[in-house]
């Protein structure tokens, strides 16, 4: 099936944002205003906000899908926009918080070590794989073409909850290791 208008529309967009978006928090994550010089307070705090924002991404998410599975078109589209909203608050205290605070190294051992750096590295790697996801599916939702962002939502759903549940896990075995400023 053919793209929609609305979907060409926002083509471009969705692959800008798709390498943009990686780009610059990898870029502004290896930046740290402190060492440059600059007088900021370490954002020590948000660690468990943002923490708490991917737990409410989940339920968000989940909640989402029950809505649909009940008809409430309406509800899944607020839903889903308030999953997108959470996830760019996230994004913004995560690289706000790495740009003022020196980065915590995990202290766990043995094979507790290598299940946090598995998590931490799938979560990563499918953080930057679910962009295109998400704008793909959302933009197939609001422009209409429904069995296609049914058939793309089936893959989206599971990868973005994957994302938003192990971002508190992450979160919850490193939190014992940072040095609070």
């Amino acid at each position: 099936m053919a793209m929609t208008e609305e979907e060409k529309k926002y083509k471009n967009w969705i692959i800008i944002l798709s390498v943009v978006i990686p780009v610059v928090v990898a870029i502004l994550f290896g930046v740290n205003l402190r060492k440059l010089g600059y007088d900021v307070q370490p954002l020590s705090f948000l660690p468990p906000i943002y923490a708490a924002v991917n737990g409410l991404t989940a339920i968000l998410l989940f909640a989402a899908v029950a809505a649909i599975k009940k008809g409430n078109a309406k509800l899944h589209e607020r839903l889903i926009k308030l999953c997108i909203a959470c996830s760019v608050a996230f994004l913004g205290m995560y690289v706000a918080y790495h740009m003022t605070s020196d980065s915590t190294p995990y202290g766990g051992e043995g094979a507790l070590r290598y299940v946090y750096f598995f998590i931490l590295i799938s979560h990563i790697l499918l953080s930057i794989i679910i962009i295109p996801f998400v704008l793909i599916t959302f933009v197939r939702g609001i422009a209409g073409a429904y069995e296609r962002h049914k058939k793309l939502a089936r893959i989206t759903y599971p990868m973005w909850m994957y994302v938003a549940v192990t971002g508190v896990i992450v979160y919850l075995m490193i939190s014992p290791y940072y040095v609070h400023a």
